[in-house]
């Protein structure tokens, strides 16, 4: 193993959380910091395009696939779960919608003991990450790493959904993270001027002509090097060889809600059974460590559109799409600028909740699934998610061996109230979308038909179709119980100098889109540690490049 040299931190993950954390950490300019990403830099021009997206889905350069054992309530079906192999991670490849989630979901995590996390507590973190395209108020920021943008342009099918969306009862909402979170409007975008803002460029960017950063890209971490209790180092891999960079302050684990729990497990931390089954050493039984897996199940209806109005008409036409990529290369606007929800609304199944319980997605395209060309007809796609599932998974690993993938299952609709709630969501969708404001542009439902009206049918659709979001959490969740990863300053409990900072540690799921909550965790994890900091010398050695 050969020598990488000292650092002052050590951050395993280039990702959303990574990428704040490598910014925030090095700011002083009296630290060494090191960044470890095990995926390459973020060159591909589609990253950057904000419908690119969907070139990036089964892309293997950026992109792990990982891939979910069969799932006993949507029938045996594995799950295709993407997430980001590249500087920015998933902030790189994902939908830009931002979402924060609501006021309630921070002030339950305070309720579980979880000191300084209450709504309150977290606001002017969000505040601080945001450049908020309509300027700074009670609930937004300027001049941050993070730009935060109005849709570029408004689309008549949008128009159209949020119209009846207002016919069914809900109100019409300009901000989903300002005063209150229901109703039905545009979404925002991490992006500003038609390109993309991923962590990477917002936040790692201008971080790297730091003298005191170093960022090693196609460098996986094998595992994190305890001595004594406490983290000492980190074992990687880089061209070919094995190196160890020790760390004279902390290792900061940032790599994600389904990859950090793997490296806990590799490196002794985690269910001690698990280990010794994998041969494994134990330096901490966490019985945690992997559990406690929540995301967000996606059922969608698609529908046939009366006008040649959609992305699968442009896409269709040589010259439309020629004309959409002069558009985006002279004034970055049109269909290329769009998100993974141009619109959408956050709603409640039952009148008598006090928040909303599902969210929608609305865009004007469709497609078979994510990832495929798009429909050869007029389409138009809405889903329905629901925000707070009951439904707990796990991660973890099969092999001591790095490159070992591992065994991950989230247990969708494993409740009552999750196969209700679906039902529900996606019942209320319907509603939505037969209204007199879409009507004209409705000629048919697609997906999945009028033949599904039953709520055994509905269900039965959801079982058979239904996929991730993309929104996996809670796998290192924080807390001071016995299923705890980190306390709520971060700590790994029981290992020292180790922390773990990234949407694993989420005590439980937000209710939305969940790259700001990841931003925001890395605002407020950097301080903590900053503040820590402060209570001892500087330690930065010279490091070998």
């Amino acid at each position: 193993m050969r020598n990488f040299g000292s650092f002052d931190y050590i951050i395993i993950g280039g990702g959303s959380a990574g990428c704040v954390l490598a910014n925030r950490l090095s700011a002083s300019g009296d630290r060494r910091v090191l960044l470890l990403e095990a995926g390459g830099e973020d060159r591909n021009p589609w990253i950057h395009i904000p419908i690119g997206y969907g070139k990036l889905f089964k892309n293997p350069r950026l992109n792990w696939l990982y891939e979910s054992e069969p799932e006993p309530e949507l029938n045996g079906r594995r799950i295709i779960h993407p997430r980001g192999k590249v500087l920015g991670g998933s902030s790189s490849i994902n939908g830009l919608v931002y979402i924060r989630g609501q006021k309630e979901d921070f002030d339950h995590w305070r309720q579980l003991g979880n000191v300084g996390w209450s709504y309150e507590d977290v606001l002017p973190y969000f505040r601080r990450a945001e450049d908020q395209q309509r300027g700074a108020d009670d609930f937004h920021g300027a001049g941050g790493p993070l730009a935060v943008s109005d849709q570029r342009e408004p689309h008549d099918l949008c128009d159209a959904f949020i119209a009846a969306a207002e016919e069914a009862g809900f109100p019409r909402n300009d901000d989903f993270n300002g005063a209150r979170q229901e109703g039905a409007g545009y979404f925002q975008t991490t992006s500003r001027r038609g390109r993309r803002c991923s962590a990477a460029v917002g936040y790692l960017r201008p971080a790297r002509r730091r003298a005191n950063l170093r960022v090693l890209t196609e460098a996986p971490s094998l595992r994190i090097l305890i001595e004594g209790g406490a983290a000492a180092g980190v074992e990687f891999a880089h061209q070919g060889e094995t190196w160890r960079a020790d760390a004279a302050g902390e290792v900061i684990l940032a790599a994600g809600a389904i990859a950090s729990p793997p490296l806990l497990q590799r490196s002794g931390i985690g269910p001690a059974a698990l280990l010794r089954r994998h041969g494994i050493a134990v330096q901490r039984d966490l019985p945690g460590v992997g559990e406690n897996l929540q995301d967000h199940l996606q059922s969608r209806l698609v529908y046939r559109c009366t006008r040649p109005i959609t992305l699968n008409d442009d896409v269709a036409s040589p010259v439309r799409s020629l004309g959409i990529g002069l558009r985006y290369a002279l004034w970055r606007k049109g269909p290329l600028t769009i998100s993974a929800g141009y619109a959408g609304g956050f709603f409640r199944t039952d009148p008598r909740l006090a928040t909303p319980d599902v969210q929608a997605h609305f865009i004007t395209f469709s497609t078979t699934k994510m990832g495929d060309r798009l429909h050869p007809f007029p389409g138009f796609t809405a889903s329905i998610c629901q925000l707070r599932p009951e439904s707990r998974g796990f991660v973890r690993i099969t092999s001591a061996d790095a490159a070992a993938p591992p065994a991950i299952r989230l247990n969708y609709l494993s409740t009552e109230t999750d196969r209700c709630t679906m039902v529900a969501g996606l019942k209320l969708l319907r509603r939505i979308m037969q209204g007199p404001a879409l009507r004209p542009y409705v000629e048919s439902e697609y997906e999945p038909g009028p033949g599904c009206a039953s709520d055994e049918d509905i269900l039965e659709h959801i079982r058979e179709r239904a996929s991730t979001i993309y929104h996996p959490t809670c796998t290192c969740r924080m807390g001071d119980d016995a299923g705890a990863v980190v306390d709520a300053r971060l700590r790994v409990h029981g290992v020292g100098r180790l922390r773990v900072v990234d949407g694993s540690v989420m005590p439980s799921l937000v209710s939305g889109n969940t790259n700001a909550a990841i931003i925001m965790i890395a605002e407020k994890g950097a301080e903590m540690i900053l503040e820590e900091a402060k209570r001892r010398p500087a330690l930065a050695r010279a490091a070998s490049f």
